[in-house]
């Protein structure tokens, strides 16, 4: 370990950091523009110059490593110093010159109050400019609907196009021009729809880049800042929601190296009008087959009418992708009471159980676990549209030449180099009886693992190609107890459903599952079906039963059903979401639901009520107290919970009978997955820029082959 002298005190530092790094150990302050801990080292802004004695010039700490320091002519320890009066000079030089052509902005600019180029001015900066020449101006470029530009403002720090490259593997922005001609802009004027695309506008440190939707809007200082949990995909990203009266303004992202590092998707992002639009705010009654406003009284009296008596074989309950655990346990208890076996969690009709414990439909190498592997098998699934930030993840492994991926299922674009192996489950088949050229990767891996997406399980034969892929996880060394490594993962699309998984919201004995309850209802064996949050079905097929829909939004549950209660969206309510590594997580109320709508688990506690089967808590702790009774693991907010792999050993032996049919893909539109997004103006247009892009895409790449044809 290195031995340095940082402004007086000697201290040991650790092999390969940088000065800069070395320094900010030692409690030293070094500014910068260009330097970012998750992007590679540029040093073009020159703001972060320290002081080593014995260089004839300043250094950019960012870009000098501490093993390339030499030691004194007596062999004493490199002497740094981060404050000397010629450091100062130079700080202050070089905000003078980034300040030369930065226009005076701040009382307008979006980011006051957030801006690095702001604080860094006032703490190293100089009070006077002897620039007295013509401002240079820049043509702001509509990048993106989500992503206002101000390109004056500029500095050339090049972060938004680092972060495009390296972390979205997308080739969207570059810097185009020399010397004052140089500016920040887009390939061929294009717009930016990478799923990541929003998180330029976090690390830009002036102001260029900022929030379109949130412009204007409001000051930092004036709204309530809540740390929450995300639910649009199942990685449960940490985001904190920015809040004035009583409407979310803005989300970003909060750090978690385990989870999302610092970043979010746009969908994550920029959801927030959904979160207002098509609102349900009231009870309402579908009469003479329109619904009407109606009280609570009157919903619940209506519900009772015609579930009074009813045989529990004659009930069902559906539980939607966003439902959190407390308002599921409660719709399972109330579910028991009516002695209906019929629930399901499972819209999407996947074929995982919790027969064979967690392993079985967890994420086992979890987030963090991404970074030793070395092979990975990818079967049905397109982690750039399930889980942007985790397949951001995936491609860092990827490009540093760590990582080998190969695809078995649809072909898609996934920001990184993988082999494409097949379309359907044969090829895992030729794979498993070694007659495929993977098969010898995977055997020479060190720690291989596989990635197993809903498209692969939400079919006839979904069972079969569960089996299958616990077979090659057992066959190829995937699944090894000795080394602590699991790679057996199951990646889910809906935050919901790990937590609905694990507090039992499936078929009991003899009970339907979706699919079953959907063709029950079309044949009229199915008196009442209740809907909490589930939208990801054909609502048609229940066009013969009696319908609850509880939820937030008006959207496809709302349109078929008979009764409609407003529930709380994930902002409105402190709730229990478990992601898909199996981390139970807390979501935190930032703002108080519209209207008449209420907490959803305290809306199932009143309708129990009035229906004579009152459920025992009458507060979220004694809710909570029952949940972790079934399943304590949910207690352990923030941790995993080791599982044991037994049953991934089981699952390996199950018979396999599989059909030919391609795998498909889970999400369709990435930014049109769920309620809130479908209600969502921003999300509409990104799905349509996107839509647009494909198809001009497609175009091309058919007049390509017809040009190479001729």
């Amino acid at each position: 370990m290195p031995k340095l002298i940082i402004d007086g005190a000697e201290m040991d530092v650790e092999d390969g950091l940088t000065l800069l790094q070395a320094c900010e150990q030692a409690g030293s302050e070094i500014p910068r523009f260009c330097y970012h801990e998750r992007l590679s080292i540029a040093g073009n802004c020159r703001m972060c110059l320290v002081e080593v004695k014995g260089m004839p010039k300043l250094a950019a700490s960012c870009a000098l490593g501490v093993n390339d320091l030499r030691p004194g002519p007596e062999g004493q320890p490199p002497e740094i110093l981060t404050t000397s009066p010629l450091v100062q000079k130079a700080r202050s030089g070089t905000l003078e010159f980034l300040l030369i052509n930065h226009p005076l902005d701040c009382p307008i600019c979006d980011q006051g109050g957030e801006c690095d180029l702001q604080d860094q001015a006032v703490a190293f900066g100089v009070g006077t400019s002897r620039y007295d020449e013509n401002k240079r101006a820049i043509e702001n470029r509509n990048i993106s609907p989500l992503i206002k530009t101000i390109m004056t403002r500029c500095i050339s720090c090049t972060r938004c196009v680092r972060f495009m490259t390296e972390i979205a593997g997308v080739e969207e922005l570059g810097q185009i021009g020399r010397g004052e001609g140089a500016e920040i802009t887009t390939y061929l004027n294009k717009g930016m729809l990478s799923e990541l695309s929003g998180n330029v506008v976090d690390i830009c440190p002036v102001g260029a880049l900022t929030h379109r939707p949130f412009a204007f809007t409001a000051r930092p200082w004036e709204m309530k800042k809540t740390e929450s949990i995300d639910v649009m995909d199942a990685q449960g990203a940490h985001i904190r929601i920015d809040t004035r009266g009583g409407k979310v303004l803005r989300i970003l992202p909060r750090e978690n190296d385990a989870i999302n590092e610092e970043w979010i998707t746009d969908k994550t992002r920029f959801v927030c009008d959904g979160l207002k639009n098509q609102r349900l705010d009231t009870p309402y009654i579908k009469k003479n087959g329109k619904l009407r406003p109606a009280t609570w009284a009157q919903a619940f009296e209506a519900i009772s009418k015609r579930m009074n008596n009813i045989d529990g074989n004659r009930f069902a309950a559906i539980a939607g992708d966003l439902a959190a655990v407390e308002e599921v346990f409660a719709l399972k208890t109330l579910s028991d009471y009516l002695g209906s076996p019929h629930i399901d969690c499972r819209t999407e009709n996947c074929s995982l159980s919790p027969d064979g414990g967690r392993a079985g439909y967890l994420f086992n190498t979890t987030i963090v676990g991404l970074d030793k592997a070395d092979v990975i098998l990818m079967i049905g699934t397109d982690p750039r549209s399930e889980a942007s930030v985790m397949n951001a993840r995936i491609r860092r492994g990827v490009s540093t030449g760590q990582t080998r991926v190969g695809l078995v299922g649809a072909q898609v674009d996934l920001s990184y180099d993988h082999d494409y192996l097949g379309a359907g489950p044969q090829t895992l088949v030729d794979i498993l009886e070694g007659k495929h050229e993977f098969s010898e990767v995977l055997k020479t891996a060190k720690n291989p693992m596989l990635i197993v997406g809903e498209g692969a399980i939400a079919r006839s034969d979904g069972r079969a190609v569960l089996a299958l892929a616990g077979r090659l996880a057992n066959d190829f060394g995937m699944i090894c107890e000795e080394d602590d490594w699991n790679g057996f993962n199951i990646l889910h699309t809906a935050a919901g459903r790990v937590g609905a998984m694990d507090i039992g919201f499936l078929p009991g004995e003899g009970g339907l599952d979706t699919n079953g309850i959907l063709a029950a209802s079309e044949t009229g064996n199915m008196e009442v079906v209740y809907l909490l949050g589930a939208d990801e079905i054909d609502v048609q097929r229940l066009a013969n039963s009696f319908v609850i829909y509880q939820g937030s939004h008006g959207d496809n549950g709302a349109a078929i059903a008979d009764v409609i209660l407003p529930g709380a969206a994930y902002s409105e309510k402190t709730a229990t979401y478990v992601n898909f590594e199996g981390r139970p997580q807390m979501t935190m109320r930032a703002v108080f639901p519209p209207g008449e709508a209420r907490e959803d688990w305290t809306i199932i506690r009143a309708l129990s009520q009035a229906l004579g089967k009152t459920l025992p808590y009458d507060n979220s702790m004694e809710l909570r107290k029952q949940i972790y009774e079934v399943a304590p693991q949910l207690a352990a907010i923030g941790q995993i919970t080791s599982e044991p792999i037994s049953s991934l050993r089981e699952l390996s032996h199950e018979a396999i009978r599989i059909q030919p049919t391609p795998f498909v893909l889970a999400i369709d539109d990435f930014y049109l997955t769920n309620p809130v997004t479908r209600a969502s103006v921003i999300m509409a247009e990104m799905s349509t820029l996107k839509q647009e892009m494909n198809a001009e895409q497609a175009a091309a790449n058919s007049k390509g082959m017809v040009q190479t044809h001729g």
